[in-house]
């Protein structure tokens, strides 16, 4: 049976953290939009359901109650707030990696997805406000096939091979703690600067599944078709193709070929 989100048992399980106070809601319209209306940087909200979530590029994200993880939380913005969207990709790829034994890779900027089947885990959405700036994520946990939105999507009982749609009993409680644990520590380090924050740079390109692998992006300028050579230092994806280098602040970005079958073929 699927049960709502245990608000204790996280609290118990953060321990020391940069996030001062969760809050589970049953239900609210956006888990971003109620963190800003709450307004208490370090705060987390949580929400079973969301009846107007949003995702990257105005997307709606569809939601199933109980079924998976939205939160939103409120951090004073780094000093490069252009790292924070990809820093939140690297922190929920590790936790659910450390409460699921999950090899969750991410997809330039932040999408999740199960490295095994390149199917899509996760959204982040992050929006810099006069407050500072709103983390949001929303993870499939335990949908079962006919529960996801597009058959490029999947779940971590899926992905793990456990079944799904009630019958298996995913810890949320746990990847939730572990997500806010980490997600504090990679805001710490770019608050910091310095090395610290060239660290999270460091961790989140051995985490990027984009860089190496021949892609598409589509950006409100055009199509640019290349291999992803790199990330930079601003967070931007580096595309090489025909016509040379170019970097792409915001886009849509297809994998034509994994980093290895890129590499093997530009031989």
């Amino acid at each position: 049976m699927r049960a709502q989100l245990d608000h204790d048992r996280i609290a118990s399980l953060l321990g020391e953290s940069s996030i001062t106070s969760v809050v589970v809601l049953d239900k609210t319209d956006s888990t971003n939009a109620e963190v800003q209306r709450r307004g208490e940087v370090g705060s987390a909200v949580f929400a079973d359901f969301q009846e107007g979530g949003r995702g990257r590029l105005g997307r709606r994200w569809e939601e199933i109650p109980y079924a998976g993880l939205a939160v939103s939380v409120l951090l004073p913005a780094p000093p490069d707030p252009g790292w924070m969207p990809l820093a939140t990709g690297l922190a929920l790829a590790v936790a659910v990696e450390e409460a699921c034994g999950l090899d969750a890779a991410i997809k330039w900027p932040n999408d999740l997805f199960d490295r095994a089947t390149g199917r899509k885990l996760a959204g982040i959405l992050c929006e810099l406000i006069p407050g500072g700036v709103v983390v949001g994520a929303g993870l499939n946990v335990d949908h079962s096939e006919y529960e996801l939105p597009l058959p490029t999507a999947t779940s971590i009982a899926l992905a793990l091979g456990l079944g799904s749609g009630g019958g298996v009993r995913i810890d949320r409680e746990a990847i939730a703690a572990a997500f806010l644990r980490e997600l504090g520590a990679r805001h710490t380090a770019l608050l910091a600067g310095g090395e610290a924050a060239a660290r999270v740079r460091a961790d989140y390109r051995a985490r990027c599944a984009t860089i190496g692998a021949e892609v598409t992006v589509t950006t409100a300028g055009g199509v640019l078709t290349g291999l992803a050579s790199a990330v930079d230092d601003s967070g931007c994806l580096v595309v090489t193709g025909p016509a040379g280098h170019a970097t792409v602040a915001a886009g849509d970005v297809h994998h034509v070929r994994p980093a290895g079958e890129a590499s093997m073929n530009s031989e």
